[in-house]
C-alpha cells in the first residue's frame, strides 16, 4: 500500500523538479539576455538544448516520428518558440520573481483546457489547488505592485508575460498528447529543435552579434532545459494534466530563491505569504493524486 501510495507521487515529484529546473534556467537566461538581448538569447538557448539531448536521442536508434506525431512536435515548437521569446523579453524588464508570479494565470487556464480539449475530469482537489495558489499569486503581486511604480517598461513586461501566459497554457495541452505518443528523449529533441529553427526565421529583424560574457549562462540554461524538460515529459506521460498542472505554481519558490541568489530581490512579507499559499495548493493536489492509478509510461 505503501509502495503504491509512493509510486502514484512520483509524476507528481518529477514535475516540481522539472520546475525547478526550469526556474533556475530563468535565472540564468535573465542574465543572458540583459547581456545580448532576449531573442538572441532565446535563439541560442534552443539550440544548445537541442546539441546536447539530439545525440543522446539518436544514440538509442529511434524510428522517426509517424506524420501525426510530427504535427505535435512542429505544432509545439511553433508555441513554444513565441511563448519563450515573450517571456525571456519580459524579464529583462520585470523582477524575475514578480513574473514567474504573474505567469502563473497560464496554469488556471490550463487547468480547464485539460477539461474542455483533453476530456479529462477535472477533479475538487486540483480546482481547490489552481485556486489557493492562484490566490498565493494576487497576494504576491498585490505586494509587490504597491511597492513599486508602474511605468511604460512595467506595463510593456507585463504585455509581454500576459502573451507568454496564453501560450503557456496551450502548451501544457500539447505536452499532454506529445506525452502519450512519444519519449521524453524524443519531446525534448524536436522541442528544442524546431523551436529554434522557428524563431530563426526572424533573425534579419532582431539578431545582435553575442558576446562572450553570455556563453556560460547559455550554456547553464541550455542543459537545465534540457533536463526540466525530461523530468515534466516524464511526469506528463503518467499524470493527468489537471493533475500536474498545480506543481508549476512552486516556481515562485524556486524563482523567489534565485531572484535574491542573482539580482538580489528582496523577499517580502506578502512573497511569504503568497508563497505559503502556493505550497498549500501543491500539498492538496498531491494529497488528491495519491489514490489513483498512474497512467502506463
Amino acid at each position: 500500500m505503501r509502495f503504491a501510495r509512493c509510486h502514484s507521487l512520483l509524476p507528481f515529484a518529477a514535475a516540481l523538479c522539472g520546475v525547478g529546473f526550469l526556474s533556475l534556467m530563468d535565472a540564468f537566461m535573465k542574465q543572458a539576455a540583459l547581456l545580448i538581448g532576449a531573442y538572441t538569447a532565446t535563439v541560442l538557448r534552443a539550440f544548445i538544448g537541442a546539441a546536447l539531448i539530439a545525440p543522446v536521442w539518436l544514440s538509442r536508434r529511434p524510428a522517426m516520428p509517424t506524420r501525426p506525431v510530427w504535427k505535435l512536435h512542429v505544432e509545439r515548437g511553433i508555441v513554444s518558440a513565441f511563448m519563450a521569446l515573450s517571456f525571456f523579453f519580459s524579464i529583462t524588464l520585470l523582477p524575475l520573481a514578480e513574473a514567474i508570479a504573474l505567469s502563473f494565470i497560464a496554469p488556471l487556464i490550463a487547468l480547464y483546457l485539460a477539461g474542455v480539449l483533453l476530456g479529462e475530469t477535472i477533479s475538487r482537489a486540483a480546482i481547490a489547488a489552481s485556486l489557493l495558489g492562484f490566490a498565493g499569486t494576487l497576494v504576491i503581486v498585490g505586494g509587490r505592485i504597491g511597492q513599486g511604480a508602474f511605468d511604460d517598461r512595467a506595463a510593456l513586461g507585463v504585455a509581454a508575460l500576459l502573451v507568454s501566459a496564453l501560450l503557456y497554457a496551450y502548451n501544457f495541452i500539447v505536452i499532454r498528447r506529445q506525452a502519450q505518443v512519444a519519449g521524453p528523449l524524443e519531446i525534448a529533441t524536436f522541442h528544442s529543435g524546431i523551436g529554434g529553427l522557428v524563431l530563426l526565421t526572424l533573425a534579419p529583424l532582431l539578431w545582435e552579434p553575442p558576446s562572450s560574457d553570455a556563453l556560460v549562462p547559455l550554456l547553464v540554461a541550455g542543459a537545465l532545459t534540457v533536463a526540466g524538460s525530461l523530468m515534466i515529459a516524464w511526469a506528463y506521460a503518467r499524470a493527468e494534466a489537471n493533475v500536474l498542472v498545480p506543481t508549476e505554481y512552486s516556481g515562485f519558490v524556486w524563482a523567489a530563491l534565485f531572484g535574491w541568489l542573482f539580482f538580489r530581490e528582496n523577499v517580502t512579507l506578502p512573497t511569504l505569504a503568497g508563497t505559503a499559499l502556493i505550497v498549500t495548493g501543491c500539498w492538496l493536489a498531491a494529497r488528491g493524486d495519491s489514490g489513483r492509478e498512474t497512467a502506463p509510461a
